[in-house]
């Protein structure tokens, strides 16, 4: 009798310890990185990110769209494991992703709707982002033009939008290298003169 109990407890602890996370053990994070497309393609793959999809946030309109979301900018809303990387270490990764020397636009991408911005969830968040930002600054030497803003209602974009760059490789690519996207971040996260390399 005890034997068959063990072994009906150790069967419901290997249950247990094989299941999936609890539900809310993941968290979202939404940015605004210029182009959505390449904001999505470039920190997907980032360790401890389970998935990225783009759309529009920050504005007063609701149900934005690609033809219509003025005052939004484009966005991406990022599911991340925190046992994995932190919130602040999400943040440090998409700043390292874009020129948050820009005020203008992102590269070839220029406009309101092409700004930058970290939008926190709470207080929280808030800080550290302004933490990592300042960070970012003195890794630069320059002005920080990325915002801190926050809460924010994510309108989901449309479902052309959506991995664009894996459905449309070569699409993609060419717009890539024709805005120079690639040659623009080296140089703004290149080793600066006497200092330490900063590329990720």
């Amino acid at each position: 009798m005890k034997t068959r109990l063990f072994a009906a407890v150790a069967a419901s602890i290997l249950l247990i310890s094989n299941a999936a996370p609890a539900a809310g053990a993941l968290k979202t994070a939404v940015f605004a990185g210029g182009c959505f497309w390449s904001a999505e393609h470039d920190i997907e793959h980032t360790k401890g990110v389970t998935s990225v999809v783009v759309g529009y946030a920050g504005g007063e309109r609701k149900n934005p769209t690609y033809e219509n979301h003025e005052g939004h900018l484009e966005a991406i809303k990022v599911t991340y494991d925190p046992a994995v990387i932190s919130y602040p270490q999400l943040v440090d990764a998409f700043f390292h992703h874009i020129d948050p020397t820009d005020a203008g636009g992102q590269i070839c991408d220029r406009g309101p709707s092409y700004r930058t911005a970290v939008f926190a969830a709470d207080a929280g968040e808030k800080t550290a982002a302004e933490q990592v930002k300042t960070q970012v600054g003195a890794e630069l030497r320059l002005p920080i033009k990325t915002m801190i803003l926050g809460p924010t209602t994510f309108w989901m974009g449309e479902g052309y939008h959506q991995h664009y760059a894996d459905k449309n490789p070569a699409a993609y690519m060419a717009y890539r290298v024709g805005c120079g996207r690639d040659r623009t971040l080296r140089a703004v996260w290149a080793k600066p003169p006497g200092g330490s390399a900063t590329g990720r």
